[in-house]
């Protein structure tokens, strides 16, 4: 239990903090976008895009039209001091500085392989020295992805004036927040969620699947983030955008696998793993082209895109058919909205650009965000039941402890130990055998204590003849007991058949005055065993209220709770005055299929 609470504290301050961290996110990255732009460095003077008219730059971002190939010419924004270097990156573009005649720099690339067309992620510098007196600077851009929409020169294109250092500084200052935010998010997936099923006592599957969503989304989120850096790391410019652009697959795979698990109904978990299958073929798809150089990961990735869109809305009707009949059906759909939309635009942007704004991770973001709040809340609710259970488990355990009090009373003792002493003298042989019962028979009910799981039958069979058998030394020729056993193959909670032969000898047979017969019977039917103490004692009538004596009544009480909650049996009391009693157990097969299972 403490357990449980701290991890259920841990979460949602996890969860406050990553809300907080998200605002701050959305809010500071504006002052901070301000200060990086302070270190930029453009080219000042006239431009053409995809061969068109010059018009003079913008001296704050040089261009803000979508193009496939630009051209700019002017004078730097910026003398170039002579001890820094003139870093430039670029994403997803060729591109090619010239001062005067003379190429200066240019991330093209020599016929090296499959994926000689694909121009990745660079970072290069330039000398200061090579550009101080530079008043001639000619840039081009081409973006070679003709089937996709042109781009804005502020989607993969940036100068600075430093070195590494000065990167890694832009990194800090301008994405602190966003790592942080990943972190937090690959933090819930690695830890919180799996750690709280293991703190509950079971695997949640649903929790599994979103702790892999958490971890997958913020690797994506992050490398995307920092897709421009990425070259500090990793010198291959094709394989930094393939790993921005496989972790977006994955990423996509797994929300498609969080869906499908939040599935119920077997037509829709059979439309889940058909759809899992076909995105796993897709993406595998994409990587064997990209090999191949038929087209690399991200000219295909609006398709992709589009494909996991279609598959998101199966997958959402799906959840929709399901709305009514499950609340988790209902919290996964709302909290998939966001990302669903995010989703569908963003494939859009690919092929008609109208905004910069990363929407598949807004609307990642917004959707984890939710879920977050939802599973937190979730695992809150889970908490409270196992609190729940436990409290059961201890008022299941104090009735146990009840019943084999009310089992074992003083006087049940004192007249079968008094039996025991008067046989030693008349009938040693006879004594020995009653002593060795009565001493199995004690064993028997303080071994009830300890065993949880119900057991079979014909155990509890001969817990219940050996407790006859000390009855019959008390009543003697009074009382008959007559056995019918037909069925045995089933189980049943320990203890949960003696207080209604008691019940039989103490308050039917033993109250006649010429005594009676009690039969233990079993049968089995087809949806149920059942178990019959039957008497020819004095009877009573059912209508009226039994007066509690504080014994054999309770102990009735405790049967019928633990038959009810172990084996989801019933109890049927049938009586009538002067003829006597029949109690019968029902126990579907079912609950004992299940127990023999689990024992």
């Amino acid at each position: 239990m403490l357990k449980s609470r701290v991890m259920t504290f841990v979460s949602l301050g996890i969860m406050l903090l990553i809300i907080t961290v998200f605002f701050l996110l959305t809010v500071g990255s504006i002052h901070m976008g301000s200060d990086v732009d302070k270190l930029r460095v453009t080219i000042e003077g006239v431009y053409s895009v995809d061969g068109g008219e010059w018009k003079p730059t913008d001296p704050e971002r040089m261009v803000h039209e979508n193009f496939h190939e630009l051209t700019v010419r002017g004078r730097l924004s910026r003398k170039a001091p002579a001890d820094q270097k003139l870093a430039i990156s670029v994403n997803n573009a060729w591109f090619k500085l010239k001062s005067g005649d003379k190429v200066i720099d240019s991330n093209y690339r020599a016929d090296d392989g499959v994926l000689k067309d694909t121009p990745g992620f660079t970072i290069s510098y330039i000398a200061g020295e090579k550009i101080t007196d530079a008043d001639d600077m000619e840039l081009t851009l081409t973006y070679p992805y003709q089937l996709l929409s042109s781009k804005n020169l502020d989607d993969f294109f940036d100068m600075y004036f430093g070195d590494a250092s000065t990167l890694y500084e832009l990194l800090f200052q301008h994405k602190g927040l966003t790592l942080l935010f990943c972190l937090l998010l690959c933090f819930f997936g690695l830890f919180s969620f799996p750690i709280a099923g293991i703190v509950l006592g079971k695997i949640e599957w649903r929790y599994l699947a979103f702790a892999l969503l958490c971890v997958l989304a913020g690797l994506f989120i992050l490398l995307q983030s920092i897709c421009s850096y990425l070259p500090l790391w990793i010198g291959d410019p094709v394989k930094c955008m393939a790993l921005v652009t496989i972790a977006m697959h994955t990423c996509m795979l797994s929300t498609l696998i969080y869906v499908k698990v939040c599935l119920n109904k077997p037509v829709n978990k059979l439309i889940g793993n058909i759809i899992i299958v076909a995105a796993a073929l897709m993406t595998g798809t994409a990587l064997v082209l990209h090999n191949t150089g038929v087209c690399d990961l991200y000219a295909g990735k609006p398709f992709m895109l589009i494909f996991i869109g279609i598959c998101a809305v199966i997958l959402t009707v799906c959840l929709i058919s399901e709305v009514k009949s499950s609340r988790d059906a209902l919290m996964t759909l709302t909290s998939m909205i966001p990302l669903l939309a995010g989703l569908l635009l963003d494939a859009i942007n690919e092929f008609f650009f109208f905004t910069s704004i990363p929407l598949f991770e807004v609307g990642m973001s917004l959707s984890l965000l939710n879920q977050i709040v939802i599973l937190v809340i979730d695992l809150h609710r889970q908490y409270l039941e196992s609190i729940r259970y436990q409290q059961m488990q201890k008022e299941l355990y104090e009735a146990k402890v009840s019943l084999m009090v009310s089992q074992i009373q003083p006087h049940f003792l004192y007249n079968s130990l008094t039996s025991i002493a008067m046989m030693c003298t008349k009938d040693p042989k006879r004594a020995r055998t009653a002593t060795i019962n009565f001493a199995d028979y004690l064993r028997g009910n303080m071994n009830s204590l300890k065993q949880k799981a119900p057991v079979p039958f014909t155990q509890e069979l001969e817990h219940l003849k050996k407790y006859l058998m000390l009855e019959q030394m008390r009543f003697g020729d009074m009382l008959n007991i007559k056995y019918d056993i037909q069925a045995t193959d089933f189980v049943i909670p320990q203890l949960s058949v003696q207080p209604l032969v008691e019940n039989a000898v103490k308050h039917g047979v033993g109250m006649k005055e010429d005594g009676g017969t009690v039969t233990i019977a079993t049968r089995e039917e087809a949806d149920c065993f059942k178990v019959i103490i039957s008497d020819d004692g004095v009877g009573f009538d059912t209508a009226k209220p039994i007066e509690d004596d504080g014994r054999s009544h309770v102990g009735m009480e405790n049967v019928r709770q633990r038959l009810r909650e172990l084996c989801d049996a019933d109890v049927i009391i049938e009586s009538e005055i002067g003829k006597g009693t029949v109690a019968t157990i029902r126990l579907p097969k079912k609950t004992t299929d299940k127990a023999e299972k689990v024992e």
